[in-house]
């Protein structure tokens, strides 16, 4: 049996739902004894410890009963996606916009793949970066607002500020 992550992954938003928790991301690891089913939750207040530990008994629990993990050994470990989360959806850039961000993308834009600023905005696909705070080199040239399809986002982050 091969691991289902769409299954899994339906589990595991029906059960945040019922506490308001928003999946945010999914990693399965590793093989033979050492498999970590890893679940990164989300609320717009922050999760707290007793959110994780409530989530991760039900959810053990449904993913027992129903043997939705191949094998019969796993960890399961439930987190918040911490202070430095990644970016995956569209939601995430809007949820986050007025946010610190370091992001990477697949295609240079003006010359360069890696960027650190604000994000200004996400509308229509698109983010705006506010690059006029960045402590990064930039070219003489470069805009200080620099706008990028969100489909050639690589790789993107928070950028904790403390």
């Amino acid at each position: 049996m091969v691991f289902d992550e769409d299954r899994v992954r339906a589990i595991a938003e029906r059960v945040a739902a019922t506490s308001g928790l928003e999946v945010v991301e999914i990693e399965f690891r590793g093989g033979g004894k050492s498999r970590m089913l890893r679940v990164y939750l989300d609320k717009p207040a922050g999760v707290t410890h007793e959110d994780c530990a409530l989530f991760s008994r039900e959810f053990g629990t449904i993913l027992d009963v129903e043997d939705a993990v191949p094998g019969a050994t796993y960890v399961l470990e439930v987190s918040s996606p911490g202070l430095d989360r990644k970016l995956n959806r569209a939601a995430d850039y809007e949820r986050f916009a007025g946010s610190k961000v370091k992001l990477m993308t697949r295609e240079p834009v003006n010359g360069n793949r890696h960027f650190e600023g604000r994000l200004e905005s996400f509308r229509d696909g698109r983010l705006t970066l506010d690059m006029s705070q960045a402590r990064q080199k930039r070219r003489a040239a470069a805009p200080e607002k620099l706008e990028i399809e969100l489909s050639n986002v690589e790789k993107a982050n928070l950028v904790p500020e403390i």
